[in-house]
């Protein structure tokens, strides 16, 4: 009983402070009272059993994370595929290319344009972490691939319904990519991108990162090729 009591506090304080971290732990500390009225979301705390053990080894894991799909998608084996949002069309093949050979794999990505979206779209199992609520459609061109996604699939948030995503909430987001899967695949990135934040999430979780060579010309794969300098794995095989 308590346990319960307890989540659904979290869960309401989560709502009324947006999935704002900062806010929910400083609440959480202060005993804040939260008004019990607030109309509970469909939502895995902290408290929970099947919490992801992943999640756990982050500086700061998330007290709640708002789902809708199949939850027992936690459970699998998961990969991430990030990447940039304008992409090429060596990008997207080398993207769609590599999920289509991790089939016994849950891919893991941001529902971000481009690489993102071709992760998802070509993945048999795949898991959408989003940096606004579940009724927010973010991009709107995704509209399908969300509906698709909630359908069969699972897309998870520490952000209530209602909240719209805002700029700081993707690098933030970021980390749970990392922390949810074995390894992170960067098919396409830029020098400066919010794939190299979930890299070096990544990398302090001790996670391995793999990526694809690119042309010393190609401004949009510079990214990729710093990976490998720094000691990435490369990804040579035909795909």
């Amino acid at each position: 009983m308590i346990v319960i009591i307890m989540r659904d506090y979290l869960i309401r304080l989560a709502i009324k402070h947006e999935g704002n971290y900062s806010k929910i732990r400083k609440a959480l500390i202060n005993k804040e009272e939260v008004d019990e009225n607030i109309e509970l979301q469909q939502a895995i705390t902290i408290f929970d059993e099947d919490y992801p053990n992943g999640l756990l080894n982050l500086k700061k894991p998330p007290y709640v994370l708002f789902y809708d799909g199949n939850r027992e998608l936690l459970n699998k084996r998961i990969v991430a595929v990030v990447g940039s949002r304008i992409t090429t069309s060596y990008g997207e093949m080398c993207a769609a290319s590599i999920v289509r050979t991790l089939s016994g794999f849950t891919i893991i990505s941001g529902m971000a344009r481009g690489i993102d979206s071709i992760a998802h779209k070509n993945a048999e199992s795949t898991i959408g972490v989003l940096g606004n609520g579940l009724d927010v459609v973010y991009p709107k061109d995704n509209a399908k691939l969300y509906e698709k996604m909630k359908k069969d699939q699972l897309l998870i948030t520490e952000y209530p319904k209602g909240v719209k995503s805002c700029k700081h909430h993707f690098p933030f987001r970021n980390r749970i990519i990392a922390a949810l899967s074995e390894a992170v695949i960067v098919p396409q990135a830029e020098i400066r991108s919010g794939s190299m934040i979930t890299v070096r999430y990544a990398l302090e979780l001790g996670k391995e990162i793999y990526t694809v060579p690119y042309r010393l010309t190609d401004v949009e794969g510079a990214g990729c090729n710093k990976l490998i300098q720094l000691g990435a794995y490369v990804i040579l095989n035909q795909i």
